[in-house]
């Protein structure tokens, strides 16, 4: 063990140590490296294919052919640059909101990075730190039982605090619930907690949910159908030139290349997962702009899936300040204002008790007294005052020293949970009208004995209540409008708190929340399933443990909801790490920040119903641009293995391939991931987009098919003209497939869709364009064929439209039981 002695390192030997590689130095940051993100966007599978053909086209002297590479590139510049936007807007905030160490250097306590905490500095720990380097105990503020309480449930699962004495050590991550003290530091950077912790809380990761899972089992599915589908195109591109031999020897192998390289592009889905991407990365930066830092971006996922949210009325429904109102004396016991004052204005005091400090600052500070912080599982913390005369400090008033014993401040039903006594029964009485008047009631009660030793804090005999003291919480204004917005989404609020359940619901019953009485958390069981059905039924619970708010989300997840958690509590973490979505305040302490998915950096609750929008917003549009790129794969497959078995030249050339993908998937797909949408979240992502896509791009190819054997029948037509058809007959039907996913109707979508339409003529008018990608006039007979069967396909597609609608109702209505 290094000895510091009581004063700490000294700067210069701080300094030294770290610049020898002894500070708290871990890898850290919000999000991937630049490299990372270049590998992730650059060296795919797909990018593979796409540039392998976009090479073997340029060296065939088929630059023309071989354009599709150029969106592709593109796409992958606005992949990087977008995400690499997304990671420094991230960094930045994750830097303002980083967790700071408190050391003494020089004997003079300073605030610092945990990356500058060295080995052998004195960490200063104080209620609600979060302890950000390994280190051993030197010394508590509070000697006997009490000592340092550390809540280590973000390293051990368990939400109890645990008492740490001189020399016991306590772990990085960890956070302080009461007490206070300092600690020398023992372990640093990729040694300690504080490396695996809260590095991994801030880390960008892929998290793994049904969006992406679908994705990626898609991707997996093509990436096995590619390698024969390429054998099947290219020998019947190779039979379509007559033969293998033939082939070879004419030249034709040239063509057979370039629509077997054409077959393949059109079947890869390139911009499905880049799609994905941005609009994840556009998302968080939009959230950040709205002071919301996401630690992991596709949590925006989770923003449209909840249908549950928990919320902790202190600091969310309310503003977290406690104002004291007023004290009911019930008994004449000297000193218990002296009392009161120095409970307020101690070091670990929590919220409440500090609102004590000002009113009662006339009464003299204690010296030295015994004492037993605050726990928020007890709630009650107590001084123990000797039968020797009191020590007071040096300007303190003789007068009115307090009576020895224990003094207990607490909950009151919590202090006193007998009632059989007449003064204690009044005293709950009083309590109860006072809490369901909606003020925050605690009890000052005194007992000449001491606390029975033991290795928990317990009450001592013979307590008598002294005084009820009022509190009182300004309730946010936004909180009414917030709460009726979640009620009109269909997202079921729950409050949870750990004042008496009646005061909670008189704050509920101020937000606009329906609910006649609190539920008293000490009376709900431990089987989650019992739990889960209290909690479908009840909204409003108080006298909530650490423990409970865990098992509540728990009960609610195994009922089949989408849990949110908000909290700002060190309590919180556990609760808000499991949810399925952890929401930490502004005011939160270090270790519920550093677990939370989503952090309201300026505390405004009102900002809740717009993070909510955003989830909503990006799901539903990437379902939507889904079903796109999901139609042109199913078409593209399909049209390769028919032309491929039957030995027929593949109907179009890459370039115009350009056009159809371009028009009717790649533009209008940035800007349909981008637009405002409030459609609810519904599970079965893959069916519904799956059912959809896989009869649109059947009825393409059958109408590209129908295309090319009237053509075959009806009188010989150039090679020209029957790939203009085929991009006509593609585009015409691919349009209107946008047209109805695009749906329901607004101008921004109509303006889209309209500029694609008109892309596509500009591509026959223009004639620069025309000859650039080969397209023609087409004969009278053919082009009436052409509009005949785009008609048809059109159709054919609402009444898909149609069909789809009401089987995605029927898939809903047999999910939602069995949720």
């Amino acid at each position: 063990m290094i000895l510091t002695g009581d004063r700490g390192l000294t700067t210069a030997e701080a300094e030294r140590r770290f610049e020898s590689g002894q500070g708290n130095a871990a890898p850290t940051g919000s999000s991937r490296s630049l490299w990372e993100i270049l590998a992730a966007n650059v060296f795919t599978l797909f990018n593979g294919i796409v540039f392998a053909g976009f090479g073997v086209l340029l060296a065939l002297g088929r630059w023309q052919d071989a354009l599709f590479g150029l969106p592709a590139l593109f796409n992958t510049v606005i992949g990087v640059v977008q995400e690499f936007n997304a990671k420094r807007t991230l960094d930045r905030l994750a830097v303002l909101n980083a967790p700071t160490a408190r050391v003494l250097r020089d004997g003079v306590e300073v605030e610092i990075s945990p990356e500058r905490v060295v080995i052998g500095d004195l960490l200063v720990l104080r209620t609600g730190d979060q302890i950000t380097a390994d280190a051993r105990v030197v010394e508590s503020d509070h000697a006997g039982p009490s000592g340092l309480e550390i809540d280590e449930s973000l390293l051990t699962g368990e939400s109890d605090a645990i008492r740490k004495r001189e020399g016991d050590e306590v772990l990085s991550g960890s956070s302080v619930v009461g007490g206070s003290g300092t600690a020398e530091v023992i372990r640093v950077g990729v040694d300690s907690y504080a490396a695996k912790l809260t590095v991994e809380a801030r880390k960008f990761s892929m998290v793994r949910s049904e969006l992406r899972g679908s994705i990626d089992r898609l991707l997996k599915w093509i990436t096995w159908a590619l390698a024969p589908m390429i054998l099947i195109v290219a020998n019947g591109q190779m039979q379509a030139q007559g033969g293998w031999e033939v082939a070879i020897e004419s030249g034709g192998w040239r063509e057979a290349v370039v629509g077997a390289v054409a077959a393949v592009i059109a079947m890869v889905p390139l911009g499905l997962v880049l799609v994905t991407s941005i609009a994840f990365a556009v998302s968080g930066v939009a959230l950040a702009q709205r002071k919301v830092l996401i630690q992991e971006l596709p949590a925006v996922e989770g923003l449209a899936r909840v249908d549950a949210l928990c919320l902790d009325k202190t600091g969310t429904l309310t503003t977290g300040e406690m104002v004291f109102d007023r004290a009911l004396p019930l008994r004449e016991v000297a000193g218990w204002e002296r009392v009161l004052g120095h409970m307020g204005a101690a070091p670990d005091a929590n919220g409440t008790a500090r609102c004590l400090a000002e009113p009662f600052s006339g009464a003299a500070l204690l010296a030295d007294p015994e004492a037993i912080p605050f726990d928020s599982a007890r709630k009650w913390s107590a001084l123990v005052i000797g039968d020797d005369p009191v020590r007071l400090d040096a300007d303190a008033a003789p007068a009115q020293s307090p009576v020895p014993g224990t003094w207990v401040l607490g909950a009151p039903e919590f202090v006193f949970r007998d009632a059989a006594d007449e003064r204690v029964a009044h005293a709950l009485a009083e309590a109860g009208r006072l809490a369901e008047a909606g003020s925050r009631t605690l009890v000052l009660a005194h007992s000449p004995a001491r606390p029975p030793a033991a290795e928990r804090p317990e009450l001592p005999a013979e307590l008598v209540p002294v005084a009820l003291l009022t509190f009182s919480e300004r309730v946010r204004d936004d909180a009414a409008q917030t709460l009726s917005y979640f009620a009109e989404q269909g997202v079921d609020v729950r409050v949870i708190s750990g004042d008496d359940p009646r005061t909670v619901a008189a704050v509920a019953r101020s937000v606009g929340l329906e609910c006649e009485t609190g539920r008293d958390a000490r009376t709900l069981p431990e089987d989650l399933d019992e739990l889960g059905e209290i909690l479908d039924r009840e909204r409003v619970f108080g006298r909530v443990t650490p423990r409970q708010k865990l098992a509540m989300v728990h009960a609610l997840q195994r009922r089949g909801h989408v849990v949110a958690m908000t909290g700002d509590g060190v309590n919180d973490a556990l609760a808000i790490k499991e949810a399925d979505l952890g929401i930490a305040m502004d005011t939160a302490a270090q270790a519920t920040k550093a677990v939370a998915r989503l952090v309201l950096l300026d505390g405004r609750f009102d900002r809740m119903p717009g993070v909510v929008a955003e989830g909503r917003r990006v799901i539903a549009n990437i379902e939507r641009v889904s079903m796109l790129f999901l139609t042109k794969t199913t078409y593209a497959f399909a049209i390769a293995v028919v032309f491929g078995l039957l030995a027929w030249s593949f109907p179009f050339l890459p370039r115009q391939l350009s056009i159809t993908d371009g028009l009717t998937i790649g533009i209008p797909a940035f800007f349909l991931a981008l637009m405002p949408n409030a459609s609810r979240y519904r599970s079965g992502f893959l069916k519904r987009s799956l059912a959809f896509s896989i009869p649109a791009g059947l009825l393409v190819m059958l109408a590209i098919v129908g295309v090319q054997l009237w053509a075959s029948r009806a009188g010989s037509f150039t090679q020209v003209e029957l790939q203009s058809a085929s991009t006509l007959t593609l585009a015409g039907i691919a349009l209107w497939v946008l047209a109805v996913l695009a749906r329901p109707v607004s101008p921004l979508r109509v303006l889209v869709v309209l500029a694609m339409y008109a892309g596509l003529a500009l591509v026959w008018l223009i004639p620069l364009l025309r000859d650039f990608f080969q397209v023609t006039w087409l004969p009278a007979d053919l082009g009436l064929f052409v509009l005949g069967t785009v008609v048809s396909g059109i159709v054919l597609v609402e009444l898909l439209r149609a069909w789809h609608l009401r089987f995605t109702r029927r898939v809903d209505e047999v999910a939602v039981p069995a949720e």
